[in-house]
């Protein structure tokens, strides 16, 4: 079978590459990483070494498509132009639709920059995929919480509520939302003994939080309210 002269590398050709190679796969393989420690923090799917595969994998293909296509060949982004398409499905994989909300669209455009962190070390960009990585943790870390304080995001907590009287504990939970104008969302309900317990889910500013959950514990039918942080939100 013919194949390119260019295909061909000697031991020399091959120690020549891989002396720029290691820088780059090394530095994808740190931003990547640092992007995906703060994905495993949050519980995210794409965690820490789905972020440094991903960036290692995106500049590995970026640095042999031009290798691969020579120095006489113009066309040096045919293998790196289809990462694009392939990130893109994976991105799909990590949204989810449930019946009121959607999901993962954070992941999967967090993946999408790092995948472009990951072309930019295969091409030798240092200082570029450096400040992008420092930008899109800058997006992660702050803006959101930053949204959260301000109470233009509406995030939602997952609700516990226990009581001795099931009835009782329902209408007094029905009436709280009632007069905040939300909907009962029941995640789960189950009872220990002769205490019954109910879980929901709200999604609503940080104000509105503190309201319900200071109504809730205020109820005399509640013996216990607890909120916790639903993971599943980005």
């Amino acid at each position: 079978m013919y194949m390119p002269s260019t295909f061909h590398f000697s031991t020399i050709d091959q120690e020549l590459l891989s002396t720029g190679t290691a820088t780059r796969m090394l530095l994808a393989c740190v931003l990547g990483g640092v992007i995906g420690l703060e994905r495993e923090w949050r519980h995210k799917a794409s965690g820490l070494r789905t972020n440094m595969l991903l960036c290692v994998g995106c500049a590995f293909f970026t640095l042999l498509s031009a290798v691969l296509a020579g120095e006489s060949n113009p066309d040096k982004g045919r293998v790196a132009s289809n990462i694009v398409q392939g990130i893109g499905f994976l991105g799909a994989g990590l949204i989810l639709h449930t019946r009121d909300r959607v999901v993962g669209l954070t992941s999967a455009a967090s993946i999408f920059v790092v995948a472009s962190i990951g072309m930019a070390c295969g091409a030798g960009l240092y200082v570029e995929a450096t400040l992008v990585t420092a930008i899109v943790l800058i997006a992660l870390l702050l803006v959101g919480s930053l949204e959260a304080q301000i109470g233009w995001k509406l995030y939602p907590l997952v609700y516990e509520v226990r009581g001795r009287d099931e009835n009782t504990m329902f209408i007094a939970i029905l009436s709280v939302l009632d007069r905040s104008g939300d909907r009962l969302n029941i995640v789960s309900r189950d009872s220990v003994a002769t205490l019954q317990r109910v879980t929901f889910l709200i999604a609503a500013n940080k104000k509105k939080h503190e309201r319900l959950l200071a109504e809730l514990r205020a109820s005399d039918a509640t013996d216990r309210v607890s909120v916790y942080r639903d993971y599943e939100t980005e």
